[in-house]
């Protein structure tokens, strides 16, 4: 059928194309006869009757035609208006399909081409773009090295940091419980020294001289459980490992058992000191700092809390307390670590984000740990002490008298009630007693 269809259509194609050629040629030579006549008569071939008409209703866009050039007359169904569109689109995709096939042609050519451009360089000698190339990727993976080396730098740091901060804590358990063993040791000779000393009493000679047995005293605390109640100075030894010290003692104060690191009361005694002294501790009897070497000992010993005690001169008591005091060793430049607050006299130690005294190192005029970035705070306050940026509290600056203006030198503390109304007349407050002292938090008076 399809080939049927095919060989009528080409006959059709035909019978135009002649006619449409007769047609021309007719038309030309009558053109000459009439250009070259000289206005003779004009001389047209008939031309073949063709006609092309409907033969029957459309049906939308599509209708039947037939053609008649005599004697042959031939139908033509309605689907033969959409056989130009088809032959069209047909021409379209012949048209394209070359042109994809010559696209994939040349793509070919192109990847044939570099793999022989490829395969020739395998065999040249490294010249300069070549020694370019090795050079940038030598230096990538260089970058790509130091890369993971400073992540593995900075994991390193980090791991550095959680180890020390545990070592710490178990450092203080294993302190803890040779402190208690310790102590149950020595309680168990007590008892059993003291049981030959009932024995020994009758039998024994009265020239004999006893034994002098002295306990060792972690704090003052001990000396408190001992039965001791006088306020004094004390021998104490927090640490077995290391030398014993004095401290002084403050039994009668809010329970007793008060270690006392601080006092200020006179202004007979500087705190204007180096490093190496508020490391070993200096003063007299009134005034005194105990040296932050022994404060470590005592608040690594026991766990430890924080009372400070302050005066004015107008006779204004206030107090502040922290359920938890630890200061660090040397090493870690005697970081402070300070707990809850309550009291009286405000909280200082934690005035705000930007003065806070937790967590800081300890700082003096000739050894700069604080947090200002252009200065030593030790050294413009000329006091040692755990600064911020700078302060919020300083417990040991100038000794003043009286009220005074100028540098905020002096002993400070920003909570304290009256602190505001000071700075408004322009004068700074003075106090005329400090004091600050430790003990264990579980000490029942």
């Amino acid at each position: 059928m399809k080939l049927a269809w095919g060989v009528l259509l080409q006959a059709v194609a035909l019978l135009f194309a002649s006619r449409f050629v007769l047609s021309e040629e007719h038309g030309g030579r009558g053109d000459e006869e009439r250009g070259g006549g000289g206005g003779g008569e004009d001389k047209v071939s008939p031309a073949c009757p063709l006609a092309l008409q409907s033969s029957g209703k459309c049906d939308g866009e599509e209708c039947p035609y037939q053609v008649n050039f005599p004697p042959l007359t031939i139908q033509l169904p309605k689907q033969f208006q959409l056989m130009e569109k088809t032959l069209k689109e047909v021409e379209l995709l012949k048209e394209m399909v070359n042109t994809l096939k010559k696209s994939c042609q040349d793509c070919k050519l192109q990847a044939d081409d570099n793999r022989e451009k490829d395969n020739s360089n395998d065999f040249l000698p490294a010249g300069p773009a070549n020694q370019s190339v090795v050079q940038d990727n030598r230096v990538t993976d260089l970058q790509d090295k130091v890369t993971k080396l400073s992540e593995n730098l900075k994991n390193a740091k980090n791991q550095i940091h959680t180890l020390h901060g545990r070592l710490e804590k178990i450092n203080l358990v294993n302190m803890n419980n040779v402190e208690n063993y310790v102590d149950n040791k020595v309680a168990n000779l007590t008892f059993f020294v003291n049981s030959l000393d009932v024995k020994c009493s009758s039998q024994c000679s009265a020239q004999e001289p006893k034994a002098d047995i002295q306990l060792l005293q972690g704090d003052c605390s001990n000396y408190f459980a001992a039965g001791k109640r006088q306020n004094g100075v004390y021998k104490i030894t927090p640490d077995p490992r290391n030398h014993s010290f004095e401290a002084y003692c403050d039994m009668e104060s809010f329970g007793g058992g008060w270690t006392v690191f601080q006092m200020r009361q006179d202004g007979s005694v500087s705190f204007n000191r180096t490093w190496e002294a508020y490391k070993n501790g200096f003063g007299n009897g009134k005034e005194f700092w105990l040296g932050n070497d022994k404060i470590h000992l005592l608040t690594k010993s026991k766990q430890m809390q924080l009372r400070i005690e302050l005066e004015d001169f107008n006779g204004v008591r206030e107090y502040a307390t922290y359920d938890q005091f630890y200061v660090a060793n040397e090493y870690l430049k005697y970081r402070l670590t300070i707990g809850t607050y309550t009291g009286t006299a405000g909280d200082s130690l934690n005035f705000s984000k930007r003065y806070s005294h937790d967590q800081k190192f300890f700082t003096t005029p000739d050894r700069d740990n604080d947090q200002y970035a252009t200065g030593n705070c030790g050294a413009y306050y000329s006091s040692g002490w755990w600064f911020d940026a700078c302060l919020a509290a300083n417990l040991n600056g100038k000794y003043y008298n009286k009220n005074y203006k100028g540098v905020r030198n002096g002993i400070f503390w920003a909570t304290w009630p009256e602190a505001s109304d000071q700075n408004m007349n322009g004068y700074r407050k003075a106090f005329r007693k400090v004091k600050m002292m430790m003990r264990p938090k579980t000490f029942l008076p």
